[in-house]
C-alpha cells in the first residue's frame, strides 16, 4: 500500500508540530511520500511565512531593504532547525533568496520558498529524499498546469525512490522559472503526487478532524461528515468550505484515489473520507451532506415575453458577458426570464456597459440588477431520493422571513444553489443546518 500525506501550514508551524508530523509519518511505513506547506501561524497575531515572503518581494520591487523581513523568515526556520538538531544551512539559502529577488526574481519564486525551505528541513528530519517540486511539476508558458507531463515525469521519479518529501504549492515553466498554484495550492500538489505514485490513499492533514457540515464560525458544533463524494466536496469547496482546495479533487478523482482529511493534533480521529462513490449500504442520518455560502455576488435578470420561442436569445445574452470577459456563476431561468449570477469582482467597472449592451441588443421588457447577493449551496447525494427536501429548505427560510432571490438546482440533483441578500447569509446557513441536523 502507498499513502501520500500532505501537511498544512498549521501542522508545520514550529518544531513541536514537526515532531507530531514525524510521529504520524513514521508510525505507518505505507506513508511514503510527504507534501509540506510553508510554516503557518504559531499563535494568534503571528505571521505566516508565505505572507512574509510576499512582503519581501514587495520591498525588493520598491528598491527597499529586505533584510529585516528576511531575518524574521530565517529566524523561523533556524528555530525549527536548532530544536530538531538539523544541519541544513538555512541562512545560506535565505541569502540566495535575497540575491534572486534583488536580481528580479518573480513573485511566484518568492512565495514558493516557504514550502521549499520547509521541505528541506522535513526531509532531513525524516531521513527521506528531497525532491524539488520544480523538477516534477510543470506548467505551460501560459501558466497552465501540464498535467500529462507532470504525471509522467513525477511517476518515473517517485518509482526510483523509496520515500520522499516534495514541497507543495509550486512547479516550473518551460524556461525554468517558478510558477505557483493559487493560495492553498499545496493540496493540489499532494493530489498530483498521489496520482503519479498510484497511491491507495491521499491523506490531507490539517488542524480540524475532518470536513464539517457547516462553518463552525457560523454554526455551533456542526457535525463531522464521515464520508463525502468528490462531487459533493467540489460543490461545498466552491462555496467557501475551506478545508481543501477545490482544484485538489481532479487528479485523484480521475484515478479513483480516496482522500482522507485528518487532524495533526488529534491523529486518533478518523476524519472525513472523500470518495468517488459511496457504498450502496452506506447510511447517513442527515438528508443533506452540508451547507456553505459566500457573499460577493450580483444578479442580472432579463424578462421578455415569449422568450422561449425566440431562437438565440440565450446565446446572445451570454455573448455580452463573454465579450466583456465575465464568467457567470449560475444561470437560473424561466419561460420568459433569464438570470445571470455573477461575481461582483468580475463585473466591477463593466456594469454600465453590460447593462447598456443588454438593453440595446436584446430589448428586454424589463432589466433588473440585484446587488449585494450571497449564494449558498445545500449539498447532499441523498437529496435526489428524499422527497420534500427542497420544500423543507424553502419553508424553513420562509419562516425566518428570509427572501430567496434566486434558485438553481443542478442536473445532478446533488445541490441546490440559493441566492439571498448578503445580510441574511449566515442566518440562512444556520437555519438550513438546524433544519436537517439530528
Amino acid at each position: 500500500m502507498i499513502k501520500v500525506t500532505k501537511f498544512g501550514g498549521s501542522s508545520l508551524a514550529d518544531a513541536g508540530q514537526f515532531k507530531k508530523v514525524a510521529d504520524i509519518i513514521l508510525a505507518d511505513s505505507n506513508r511514503k511520500f510527504v507534501v509540506p506547506s510553508a510554516p503557518g501561524k504559531r499563535f494568534s497575531g503571528d505571521d505566516k511565512v508565505t505572507d512574509l515572503l510576499y512582503k519581501t518581494y514587495a520591498l525588493a520591487c520598491a528598491g527597499q531593504d529586505t533584510g529585516e523581513v528576511l531575518e524574521k523568515i530565517a529566524a523561523r526556520y533556524e528555530e525549527i532547525k536548532n530544536e530538531l538538531n538539523l544541519k541544513a544551512d538555512i541562512r545560506a539559502k535565505v541569502m540566495r533568496i535575497k540575491e534572486k529577488l534583488e536580481a528580479g526574481a518573480s513573485v511566484d519564486y518568492a512565495a514558493s520558498r516557504g514550502e521549499y525551505l520547509n521541505g528541506i528541513l522535513l526531509a532531513e528530519y525524516l531521513g527521506f529524499e528531497f525532491i524539488d517540486a520544480a523538477e516534477v511539476i510543470f506548467f505551460t508558458e501560459e501558466g497552465v498546469l501540464d498535467a500529462a507531463k507532470t504525471n509522467a515525469v513525477m511517476g518515473k521519479r517517485l518509482a526510483k525512490c523509496g520515500k520522499a518529501v516534495i514541497p507543495g504549492f509550486y512547479g516550473s515553466k518551460p524556461d525554468g522559472s517558478i510558477k505557483t498554484f493559487s493560495r492553498g495550492g499545496s493540496d493540489i500538489t499532494g493530489s498530483l503526487v498521489a496520482r503519479a505514485a498510484k497511491a491507495d490513499i491521499y491523506e490531507n492533514w490539517t488542524d480540524v478532524s475532518g470536513f464539517l457540515a457547516a462553518d463552525p464560525r457560523i454554526v455551533d458544533n456542526p457535525e463531522t461528515i464521515k464520508y463525502i463524494t468528490y462531487k459533493e466536496l467540489r460543490e461545498l469547496s466552491y462555496m467557501g468550505a475551506a478545508v481543501l482546495h477545490q482544484d485538489a479533487v481532479f487528479p485523484v478523482a480521475q484515478s479513483g484515489i480516496p482522500i482522507n482529511i485528518r487532524n495533526t493534533n488529534k491523529p486518533e480521529d478518523d476524519g472525513t473520507m472523500i470518495v468517488s462513490k459511496l457504498a450502496d449500504n452506506y447510511k447517513s442520518d442527515m438528508t443533506i451532506t452540508g451547507v456553505a455560502g459566500h457573499p460577493g455576488y450580483c444578479a442580472i435578470t432579463i424578462e421578455k415575453s415569449m422568450m422561449n420561442s425566440k431562437l438565440g436569445i440565450g446565446r446572445r445574452f451570454l455573448e455580452i458577458f463573454e465579450r466583456n470577459n465575465i464568467l457567470f456563476e449560475h444561470l437560473p431561468s424561466g419561460v420568459d426570464t433569464m438570470t445571470a449570477v455573477i461575481s461582483v469582482k468580475a463585473i466591477e467597472g463593466k456594469l454600465d456597459s453590460v447593462l447598456s449592451a443588454i438593453q440595446d441588443e436584446l430589448e428586454p421588457d424589463s432589466l433588473e440588477y440585484v446587488p449585494n447577493l450571497a449564494l449558498l449551496a445545500v449539498v447532499g447525494h441523498r437529496m435526489a431520493k428524499s422527497a420534500g427536501t427542497a420544500g423543507k429548505i424553502f419553508t424553513a427560510l420562509g419562516k425566518e422571513k428570509i427572501n430567496i432571490r434566486t434558485i438553481d438546482q443542478g442536473s445532478s440533483e446533488i445541490s441546490i444553489i440559493i441566492g439571498v441578500d448578503e445580510e441574511n447569509l449566515e442566518k440562512s446557513i444556520r437555519v438550513i443546518h438546524d433544519t436537517f441536523k439530528n
